[in-house]
C-alpha cells in the first residue's frame, strides 16, 4: 500500500476534454488532489464532485489542481461535467490501471471501486491520503486542511 512520504506514481489518462493529462508534468507547479471515486452520477459521487466544486477556488487559492477519476469512459465524464458543470479535470481510466497502481482498494463488499483521495505536493510527494466510502463530502474538507498546513 502506498504511504505518506511516498513519491507519487507518474500516469497518463486522457480528460474530458480529450487531452492528455500527466502527473509529472505538474511537478513543481502545483499541488495535486486526486480523488478516485466509483462511479459518475451516482449519489455519492455526485456529493463528492459537487463539493470540490462548491470549493474548487478554495483549492486553487491554496495552490492545488483537483484531478477525479474513475474507470467511467470519457463520453460518461463528458456528461457527468456538464451535467454538474464541474471545473476540473476527469480521468478516464478505463480498466483500472491507475487505481490499481494507487493501490486503491476496492469497497468493504467488494463490489464496487473505492472511493480514496491522495494529497500529493508540488515535488510529487504524497502528503495525505484518505480512503472512506461513506464519507463522501470529508475528502474534500480534509484535502483542504492539508493543503492548508503545506501552505504554512
Amino acid at each position: 500500500m502506498l504511504q505518506i512520504g511516498d513519491q507519487a506514481p507518474d500516469f497518463t489518462l486522457r480528460t474530458t476534454t480529450g487531452a492528455t493529462f500527466r502527473l509529472a508534468e505538474q511537478r513543481g507547479q502545483r499541488a495535486i488532489v486526486l480523488y478516485f471515486y466509483p462511479k459518475d452520477d451516482t449519489p455519492g459521487c455526485t456529493a463528492e464532485a459537487c463539493s470540490f466544486r462548491d470549493q474548487y477556488e478554495d483549492f486553487q487559492d491554496l495552490g492545488a489542481e483537483v484531478i477525479g477519476v474513475s474507470s467511467d469512459s470519457e463520453a460518461s465524464h463528458q456528461k457527468f461535467t456538464q451535467k454538474h458543470r464541474l471545473p476540473f479535470p476527469l480521468l478516464a481510466d478505463e480498466g483500472g490501471k491507475v487505481r490499481k497502481l494507487y493501490e486503491v482498494p476496492r469497497s468493504l463488499l467488494g463490489i464496487l471501486p473505492g472511493r480514496v483521495t491522495f494529497v500529493i505536493d508540488k515535488q510529487g510527494v504524497i502528503q495525505y491520503i484518505f480512503n472512506s466510502m461513506q464519507r463522501a463530502t470529508d475528502h474534500v474538507s480534509k484535502a483542504k486542511e492539508v493543503l492548508a498546513g503545506l501552505a504554512r
